[in-house]
């Protein structure tokens, strides 16, 4: 089968209305949302485009199913999620074809995302057997304690266009282990994966409104009468930090629990006594993971003074030998952009710090003709006011700056309201330990560029979010603690 055929197929085989109570249907006024391919600037198909009252419906179904879904056999939601493991894993290039088309990452980073994606549900499997409680003796006699963890409810899931499976799977297998029901809205820009991921739960043998997905274009308006209506009982977000705080206002109304991952402005250190080919290859996941597109992607380097010339001259050169193109194409490692307004916000961060006094090491500029391309960006001598140092890039653009001492280093790395991830290349294990603990972040790749993992609690703090996503904590957001007094009467 050829790559065209094979996108042909891939698109065909997948649901395009809304999912809700375990049936497929139109939005109910009959709207569709065209879905690009951000290579090509071509419209791949339509997916229906939610109205507020479709939102309801979804809501009406996550709630109709909550009592049969928390009496469920944890074992058994435990297997839903081992087989919905099993099939994406048999399906990983149908599915990596899939995302790429909508989203534009190079088929080799959407198929690593699959098998991430995968992983969670793997991992999530097992924790549903592993909710537990307590029991104990009243400190002062006579009366027990009973604590139970109990399903929070019916939740509300919302996750971004950049990694349109894997920010599913990690809410999705959460809420499923706990005992919850769910409805989610993934990004209009990348509803596929999404929509294919239902499929899959459904041919697994989840139950009908367990899980209900809406797509729309109009978010705030569908989202927030699911959130105001009082009987979701959860909110997860992954997203940036201003929407966050519109979503945390509309939370508090109904003192909904939140969880949230939001925006990052992850610093990369490397010291003079690192290995500057190591901290290169780091740097490289660090910044082009995703084409740049990650809330944990590397937006500001400090490089010590010491090692400065012979890593950014290394980093550079690496930078601009990375292939440009479609994803679907051999050995492509950077693809395009999202859209238009990406590649303009990435344009204006370069521009503005080349007014300000930057200098261009390699690329710095768009790629002529049909996509959304933009070249691998190394700058440096960044001026402390340039607003690439303040701002999330959100694409393949590093600008390197130097340093000389620790606490130099460390004032300029936590000078954000941000907190989400940070890395960090020294050969001095004093320094590491020390260096790592002062980092004001809720992560910290210790010599290397990739903190994600399934197993590991992910999250930031400050304006980067609210709570923890995997690790044996990721359940712990959807479960509440019910404390039961017992009271024993004296032995006659």
């Amino acid at each position: 089968m050829s790559i065209a055929a094979g996108e042909t197929a891939v698109v065909d085989g997948v649901g395009k209305d809304l999912y809700i109570g375990g049936a497929w249907r139109p939005a109910a006024e009959g709207k569709r949302l065209p879905v690009y391919d951000p290579s090509t600037e071509r419209e791949l198909c339509s997916v229906a485009d939610a109205s507020p009252a479709d939102g309801i419906a979804a809501l009406d179904a996550a709630v109709a199913a909550q009592p049969s879904w928390a009496a469920y056999p944890p074992r058994e939601r435990g297997e839903i999620l081992r087989r919905s493991y099993e099939l994406i894993s048999e399906r990983v290039d149908e599915l990596a074809l899939l995302m790429t088309l909508e989203m534009g990452k190079p088929l080799a980073e959407s198929r690593g995302e699959v098998a991430y994606a995968a992983d969670f549900f793997r991992w999530f499997a097992e924790e549903a057997v592993r909710i537990d409680g307590g029991y104990a003796v009243a400190p002062k006699g006579g009366g027990r304690f009973l604590v139970a963890r109990q399903p929070v409810g019916p939740s509300i899931l919302i996750t971004p266009w950049n990694f349109p499976m894997a920010m599913g799977t990690r809410k999705i297998g959460p809420a499923i282990a706990a005992g919850c029901t769910s409805v989610i809205k993934p990004a209009a820009q990348t509803p596929l994966s999404m929509l294919a991921l239902a499929g899959i739960l459904a041919e697994a043998g989840l139950p009908d409104g367990v899980v209900n997905v809406v797509t729309t274009s109009d978010s705030g308006g569908v989202v927030e009468p699911m959130i105001r209506d009082g009987r979701a009982r959860k909110l997860s977000f992954t997203g940036s930090t201003g929407v966050g705080r519109k979503l945390l206002e509309q939370c508090a109304d109904q003192v909904l629990r939140t969880s949230m991952e939001l925006g990052g402005n992850a610093p990369f250190i490397v010291f003079d006594d690192a290995d500057v080919d190591a901290a290169v290859d780091g740097a490289m996941l660090a910044k082009l993971r995703n084409i740049g597109e990650a809330c944990t992607a590397a937006n500001r380097f400090y490089v010590q003074s010491g090692v400065a010339e012979e890593f950014t001259r290394k980093f550079a050169e690496r930078m601009e030998a990375q292939p440009i193109g479609r994803g679907t194409e051999e050995g492509v490692v950077i693809g395009p952009l999202i859209d238009s307004a990406a590649v303009d916000k990435v344009t204006t961060l370069v521009d503005d710090a080349v007014e300000r006094g930057a200098v261009v090491r390699t690329g710095g500029s768009t790629i002529d003709g049909t996509g959304h391309y933009y070249r691998p960006t190394v700058l440096t001598d960044i001026p402390a006011d340039a607003r690439i140092v303040s701002e999330e890039i959100f694409g393949p653009v590093a600008p390197i700056s130097t340093f000389e001492t620790e606490q130099e280093v460390l004032g300029r790395a936590n000078n954000t309201p941000y907190g989400l991830v940070s890395y960090l290349y020294t050969g001095d294990f004093d320094r590491a330990l020390r260096v790592s603990e002062a980092l004001e972040a809720g992560m910290v790749g210790l010599n290397q560029g990739i903190v994600s993992n399934p197993a590991a609690p992910f999250g930031g703090i400050k304006h980067s979010g609210i709570g923890r996503e995997g690790g044996t904590v990721g359940i712990d957001e959807f479960l509440e603690t019910k404390y039961v007094a017992i009271g024993l009467r004296e032995q006659p």
